[in-house]
């Protein structure tokens, strides 16, 4: 299981906001383009631009670059892709359809600024364009050309999600030259969807805690916070502000709510410090870029979670042109990779966030358990044994240390990280049960049963009825032939709970085996096939339960699949003994050997 709390970190902008929204921003050719490229920013260039230059690729054909070009973008590179459509479009560069695939795999990589440039050449022939529109306009804000960035930026919309972000740039470039009464009236004039309020008395917030006018920002933060306390830019754009206007015990009562709704955020607890100490917190946004930096990273962290990576990607990259090194943003970009499964890339974003940040740590936790995903291990664990050694409380760093080991199955190695974790948590709460059922299941491998029963009770009682550790105890006590009712009605609660889990449905199937009840094992283990059809361990089960009807061919053909399916070696040495030889015969069930050796029966 993935110990993900940074992803805890990224609940930083009002996305629950945008439960229904609706991507119809672009073209959609302009859009299926950008999810083939965007959605992969993507690993490094392929093989046949690992070994060319530049130089090179200026002397392929331009039909070559430009089939290289579409087969990168379909392995999901677009830094290859970039590098391919740009060499075509020097061969060829009156080509529009190569201009606007250049266009896009740039953007899609991240380089702004040559994106940048060829967004005005995309103008030149088709002036609708609206995501070139877009990045003209993000471009010139940051040159602070403000009227150009208007121009391109109010022609850049058509949909809920493109004309909230229009305004709120447009209102930001107001700010730039200096017109805030338009910069509130471009944000107030702006109708649409129930979930723009947010944002809306958010970045009027902003803008009026920019220019000074505090009174006017603390009624705007107000009204946001009250719309969701539970934001993390909102809270603390508040609580700067009731600082900073002579209110330290509301500012406190602010940020102290939300640090018991989610708590040591680094963010929150550093303010937290400072305002105990008595020291003012600055205004969250002090310039035009960095406020519109903030929009774009407050869209495109929300939407990258709400099933718009693609244009949540565009978006995040645009927001760290704006402000290179703005954390939160940083985090959300890496936090994007992962879930497209661009561990290299992730890696890349978390690197840049400044040492100086209170989020690094985080980032440098989730850049090890990236560093475990590319098979560099040793480092990832250096990394957070070096973590751990700087802060010997960081249960965070502790946890993921013992994820790896145990992903790893270094079992006694994962058992004493968890066993320091444990250490250090003064009184368990509910959130300490996965502690106790990682250290649980590493005791459990190195044989040490007792020690893995105690914890196994002890996560039951920080989370009562939690399924996988019903599972994992009441399976352990079955398959041992102990506390056979308990164990039984323990697995038929998880079951309950998780009727499409097929690794619990399996446990309750191989209970019933251990007990000897064969038809009713195999009924469970058929469904958890249908559940987890490719996985080793419950097509062997499944195979055991067809031998023991009669079912020999089958069983067979069951523990072939299993062989086929790469189980670990020690199980891959039963499943061959057991097609060479079959089961051996057995005279007794664990239920009859329980009986037998409790003296109650024989």
């Amino acid at each position: 299981m993935k110990f993900d709390a940074p992803r805890a970190l990224l609940r930083d902008s009002p996305a629950r906001m945008m439960e229904k929204f609706v991507i119809v921003s672009m073209p959609y050719r302009r859009l299926a383009a950008i999810a083939v490229l965007s959605a992969s920013i993507l690993t490094l260039p392929c093989a046949l631009l690992a070994q060319s230059s530049l130089r090179d690729l200026s002397r392929v054909s331009t039909s070559g670059n430009y089939l290289a070009a579409r087969h990168a973008s379909t392995q999901r590179d677009a830094a290859a892709a970039a590098a391919y459509y740009r060499a075509a479009l020097r061969a060829d560069p009156k080509n529009s359809e190569l201009l606007d695939r250049a266009f896009v795999s740039v953007l899609a990589e991240g380089d702004i600024d040559e994106a940048g440039r060829l967004a005005e050449r995309v103008l030149v022939t088709n002036k609708s364009d609206r995501v070139a529109r877009l990045v003209a306009g993000v471009r010139a804000l940051k040159l602070k050309q403000y009227a150009a960035a208007n121009q391109h930026i109010a022609q850049s919309v058509r949909g809920p999600v493109t004309d909230l972000t229009a305004a709120m740039l447009i209102a930001w470039s107001k700010v730039g030259a200096n017109d805030t009464k338009g910069a509130i009236d471009t944000l107030d004039k702006l109708a649409g969807a129930d979930w723009y309020v947010l944002f809306k008395d958010l970045h009027t917030g902003l803008i009026y805690d920019a220019t000074g006018k505090r009174a006017d920002a603390q009624k705007r933060l107000e009204r946001a916070y009250k719309l969701d306390n539970g934001a993390l830019r909102v809270v603390q754009s508040y609580a700067s502000v009731l600082v900073r206007q002579g209110q330290k015990d509301d500012a406190l009562k602010v940020l102290e709510t939300f640090d018991k709704a989610l708590p040591r955020h680094p963010l929150i607890t550093g303010e937290l410090a400072k305002v105990r100490n008595g020291e003012k917190l600055p205004p969250l946004i002090d310039n035009a870029q960095a406020g519109a930096a903030e929009a774009l990273y407050g869209l495109g962290a929300a939407l990258g979670r709400r099933g718009g990576e693609d244009l949540g990607l565009v978006y995040l990259q645009l927001a760290l042109y704006l402000t290179p090194q703005h954390p939160l943003a940083l985090l959300s970009l890496a936090d994007l990779y992962e879930s497209l499964k661009k561990p290299e890339l992730a890696i890349k974003t978390y690197e840049q966030v400044p040492t100086s940040s209170p989020l690094r740590r985080n980032a440098e936790i989730q850049l090890a358990i990236n560093l475990d995903t590319v098979e560099r291990t040793e480092e990832a664990k250096a990394r957070l044994e070096k973590l751990i050694a700087d802060s010997p409380m960081d249960l965070e760093a502790i946890m993921a240390l013992g994820n790896i080991q145990r992903a790893r199955k270094q079992y006694a190695e994962c058992a004493e990280s968890y066993g320091k974790g444990i250490s250090v948590i003064a009184k368990p709460e509910k959130a300490n049960w996965l502690i106790f059922y990682f250290h649980g299941i590493c005791n459990e491998r190195i044989k040490k049963w007792g020690d893995a029963e105690a914890d196994l009770k002890k996560a039951l009682e920080l989370y009562p009825d939690q399924p996988h550790v019903l599972n994992y105890l009441g399976y352990s006590w079955v398959d041992q032939g102990v506390n056979l009712d308990e164990g039984m009605k323990m697995i038929r609660r998880a079951v309950e709970q998780r009727p499409d889990d097929g690794y619990i449905v399996d446990s309750l199937g191989w209970a019933h085996f251990r007990l000897g009840n064969f038809e009713e094992a195999t009924k469970n283990l058929e469904r958890a096939i249908e559940l987890k059809p490719e996985d080793p361990t419950i097509n062997d089960h499944l195979g055991d339960c067809y031998w023991r009807i009669g079912r020999v061919l089958e069983a067979k053909f069951q523990w072939a699949h299993a062989r086929d399916l790469k189980p670990d070696p020690e199980e891959l040495k039963k499943i061959e003994e057991k097609l060479r030889a079959g089961l051996p015969d057995e005279t007794s069930t664990t239920a009859d050997k329980t009986i037998k050796k409790s003296g109650n029966g024989g």
